[in-house]
């Protein structure tokens, strides 16, 4: 397989996780409900709220999520030129650092209560923890992995064509 090829399919691997996530956090952003009680917590709480205030807000991590599997399909396309290539790699090395790291120490620790080796003060909905470790949590952190794949293979591509 070539390396633009790999640089593809990485990139679109990670786009799907992002625009799959924002079509997720947009159906609960305009009224849907199913899965939203394997949310749990404050993040259910406001995903039920309705006005605008939480209406703009869903809308605002929807772009953000967008913008996210822009980058990954942005850096799978090096003739985009270098002025555009170093924000996206940028974009990309902290896009994927932020998304393992959450993604990454939510699996762990959800993964340390469910097994009670963690004991948390507070009640604990299992339920809802456990989607977000096989579920919610780690959908963040595969994203993350795929989009550092995306991002360190662009660079290995851009060397390649320079």
């Amino acid at each position: 397989m070539t390396p633009d090829a790999n640089l593809h399919r990485a990139a679109a691997v990670a786009a799907g996780f992002a625009f799959a996530s924002a079509a997720t956090t947009a159906y609960w952003t305009l009224g849907g409900t199913a899965l939203l009680d394997t949310v749990g917590g404050y993040a259910e709480e406001f995903a039920r709220m309705r006005g605008p205030l939480p209406v703009l807000i869903g809308l605002l991590i929807v772009a953000v999520k967008v913008m996210g599997g822009l980058v990954a399909l942005g850096l799978a396309h090096l003739r985009l030129g270098r002025k555009l290539h170093r924000p996206l790699l940028l974009a990309g090395g902290l896009g994927s650092g932020l998304l393992i790291t959450y993604g990454g120490l939510l699996v762990a620790v959800g993964a340390l209560v469910l097994t009670g080796i963690l004991q948390p003060d507070g009640p604990v909905d299992r339920r809802a923890l456990t989607w977000h470790v096989l579920v919610w949590d780690l959908w963040f952190l595969l994203w993350g992995l795929a989009l550092a794949a995306t991002t360190w293979r662009s660079t290995r591509s851009a060397r390649l064509v320079a």
